[in-house]
């Protein structure tokens, strides 16, 4: 691939994620390589990081091929001095442009869009969009505890405080709590509190119990219906914070295994939207992530 001619350069992009990592090589319409791996070591706040990207890109791409640039949507990439950084020291060992940006900021790109919003709802939730100069901004996310609204840890968060409300109230477990109380192998309602309080991972260990609030929703609880029209609300305004801050959100790419894995968070998320914030349009993202992050690599040459 050194000797690829110049109408053909060899770009690379990588979509870091939560649990894995997806590299994906081009030359003109030629995929080199298609690589995906754990993103088990990566650790954005850590010096190491530059390194973990560096060893990827050497270690995914054929014998002797040089990229000709690179971008990298990475998990937990937080703020734009922070990408910077780290794509600076990429840029220093590989010695190609290198673009390091949050990877919620692959989605816009990812649909051939050139602006717009991406939601990104799996076990956590963020939004991020572009001012007209075109610093870009993050709203939501802040973590299971605090945030993570509509993503699958807040869900459950805000399901287990419904099941407690409807406890204080003297109402009998209904198929909500019922199903957390299995979900978490506690006997009673008041359980779930140290249940919840428990977990050494918090997103992962309350996240993975996401599909009980659905479940139960199916079964009529009109509780978990509520928990769910919430979540899809608070992703909508998220969305509307963006749009009061200048941000142009008329087309809003949404991602992650959450939103668009149960359709009625996503219906309950797109019918708030239209309220919230008249004339954006949701858009559910077909292709992988990693797409978005080839062409913001492109967009280097």
């Amino acid at each position: 691939m050194q000797d690829s001619p110049p109408s053909c350069p060899l770009v690379v992009g990588v979509d870091v994620g939560g649990t894995k990592t997806h590299l994906r090589a081009l030359a003109g319409d030629a995929t080199v390589a298609d690589h995906v791996r754990s993103s088990t070591g990566w650790r954005p706040h850590d010096p190491s990081a530059a390194r973990w990207l560096t060893d990827l890109v050497r270690e995914a791409l054929p014998a002797g091929a040089r990229p000709s640039a690179l971008a990298v949507g990475a998990h937990a990439c937080e703020t734009p001095r922070q990408c910077a950084e780290i794509g600076d020291a990429v840029r220093l060992s590989l010695g190609v442009p290198t673009r390091v940006v949050g990877d919620a900021e692959l989605l816009v790109p990812a649909a051939g869009l050139d602006k717009g919003v991406g939601l990104v709802a799996g076990t956590g939730s963020v939004v991020v969009g572009r001012l007209p100069d075109g610093d870009p901004v993050q709203v939501g996310g802040w973590g299971a505890v605090l945030g993570d609204e509509g993503g699958a840890a807040g869900l459950v968060r805000e399901a287990a405080r419904a099941v407690w409300a409807a406890h204080d109230r003297g109402e009998e477990p209904g198929a909500l709590a019922l199903g957390l109380l299995t979900a978490f192998g506690v006997p009673e309602v008041p359980a779930l509190g140290a249940a919840l309080e428990g977990a050494s991972d918090v997103s992962a260990e309350w996240g993975r119990h996401a599909p009980v609030v659905f479940a139960a929703a199916a079964d009529g609880s009109a509780l978990a219906r509520s928990v769910i029209a919430d979540a899809g609300a608070a992703l909508a305004a998220l969305v509307a914070r963006l749009a009061a801050r200048g941000v142009a959100v008329d087309d809003v790419v949404v991602a992650g295994g959450t939103v668009l894995g149960q359709p009625a968070l996503y219906d309950a998320f797109a019918a708030a939207l239209a309220d919230a914030v008249p004339g954006a349009r949701a858009r559910p993202l077909t292709v992988p992530p990693v797409e978005g992050a080839v062409a913001l690599a492109r967009s280097l040459l």
